[in-house]
């Protein structure tokens, strides 16, 4: 299986060279060249399988330049029960007979779906530098749970250091403590002074400056990487396996989105054969990509429009992640890609918009303070779950959607005990905290502020590399 930038300009490369890649040299994601089609045999057997002898299937489909054996012994050192609390991992819960699901993804060390990805991310990395007797240091940029689940994934790993930026004050105090907590050298907190697309922004470019990137072996963690992406896929097989359905018949997910990471993985196993009838994106007020999917104008938002809400880790206004899609959408035509993104705004064809909703399955809605704070309520009522305000927009959205005779599984984001004085808002008490997290919260920070710099953050990585 070969890799080829969503702009077209970039050498095909194989699945272990774009894990320490990330980002494209032309400035575009990688993407396989096609997808591997899943059939209704194929779902009945993968029915029987544990969630890691699921993800070694779905990732050997796309990964040729690791030996099947050592594939097989990384996903099932990763997705075990001792680390994701039960033998389903990511088990789907039904919401009463509303038709609605919840699909847990938020079991894992730093109580978050991004933990999904990242644990076994971090064990691909250790891997393959053992491999090449390499190093790699990871830049990322985090708007809540992709850093401390990044962190937690690669402290102690052979050969690997991480520099993680984040919006300065923009995260709630357990995302902070959880990433900030960690008393590890070899994790670097760099908190921007600026909303989070200014961070990632301040990522991309140090991640597009080739000689910079080459000389200090940079690598991305975020979903530019399509090897996260591509372990997200795997949760919606078993999401799917998991609905109350016969196989074959659809499952429609909505998932909570500020980046586009999430519900790509959901369009890739759409496009892989998956019977996925709606794929739902569901936005806080920071509403780009509802935008989009209602209007066809995806239009940027400048930092001073970014909007701080209850739902940080969806304060996003720039999602890196569709550019993906729209390759897809475009049938892989790498020039109209690269003309594309490189403006602030577009709009696409009422043609094009057509094959969005009708071919790829995506809708989209809105929610305000006052709506998620309405679904928690809700979740609580009805149901007894007490959910986090990302999930609780989710919910809002996906009861808009829901089809008859169609079960609709909302994608949880995290556990409610990081937003407790959300929680606290809505239902009167806030969830307890485990003890790990209290500890962490008790822990001298370890963190260094900055402006929105690139060049002062060049220069913090060459002062902390060690190569």
């Amino acid at each position: 299986m070969n890799y080829l930038s969503t702009r077209g300009q970039a050498a095909p490369q194989r699945f272990t060279d774009i894990l320490l890649e990330g980002l494209a040299p032309d400035g575009g994601l990688f993407l396989p060249e096609r997808y591997p089609q899943v059939d209704a045999g194929t779902l009945t057997r993968w029915a029987r399988l544990s969630y890691a002898e699921l993800a070694h299937e779905i990732l050997a489909l796309y990964i040729d330049d690791i030996p099947h054996a050592d594939l097989c012994e990384l996903a099932a050192r990763t997705y075990t029960a001792e680390v994701f609390g039960s033998a389903a991992i990511t088990p789907v819960l039904p919401l009463g007979r509303s038709g609605l699901m919840l699909q847990r993804l938020s079991e894992g060390p730093t109580l978050a779906f991004k933990d999904m990805a990242m644990q076994l991310l971090g064990r691909l990395f250790e891997y393959e530098l053992g491999r090449r007797g390499q190093r790699l240091n990871i830049v990322g940029a985090t708007s809540g749970d992709t850093g401390s689940a990044a962190e937690v994934a690669l402290q102690g790993k052979r050969g690997v250091q991480v520099f993680m930026l984040s919006p300065h004050g923009r995260m709630s105090p357990v995302q902070q403590a959880q990433m900030y907590g960690l008393q590890d050298a070899h994790i670097h907190n760099l908190a921007v002074q600026g909303v989070f697309d200014e961070a990632q922004d301040m990522v991309k470019a140090v991640a597009g400056d080739l000689a910079f990137k080459r000389a200090h072996a940079i690598g991305a963690v975020n979903s530019i990487n399509w090897a996260r992406l591509l372990a997200q896929v795997v949760y919606y097989f078993a999401g799917y396996l998991q609905a109350e359905r016969k196989l074959g018949e659809p499952v429609s997910f909505t998932v909570p989105s500020g980046n586009f990471g999430n519900v790509c993985a959901g369009h890739v196993a759409r496009m892989m054969g998956l019977p996925i009838d709606q794929l739902v994106v569901a936005t806080n007020e920071n509403d780009v990509l509802d935008e989009f999917f209602r209007t066809g104008t995806y239009r940027v938002r400048p930092a001073s429009q970014t909007l701080e809400t209850s739902s940080p880790s969806m304060d996003i206004a720039k999602a890196s992640n569709f550019e993906r899609f729209i390759a897809d959408l475009l049938e892989r035509d790498g020039a109209q890609v690269a003309r594309l993104f490189a403006a602030p705004e577009f709009t696409l064809t009422p043609d094009q918009m057509a094959r969005v909703h009708q071919r790829h399955g995506f809708a989209s809605g809105r929610s305000t303070h006052a709506e998620r704070l309405a679904a928690m309520r809700w979740a609580w009522a009805e149901w007894q779950e007490v959910i986090d305000p990302h999930t609780a927009a989710g919910l809002h959205v996906a009861a808009q959607h829901a089809r008859d005779g169609v079960p609709m599984i909302v994608l949880e984001t995290a556990k409610a005990a990081k937003f407790g004085a959300t929680v606290q808002e809505a239902l009167g008490f806030e969830p307890p905290l485990p003890p790990a997290l209290q500890a962490l919260l008790a822990a001298p920070p370890r963190v260094q502020v900055i402006p929105p710099d690139v060049a002062l953050l060049r220069q913090y990585i060459e002062a902390h590399d060690h190569g």
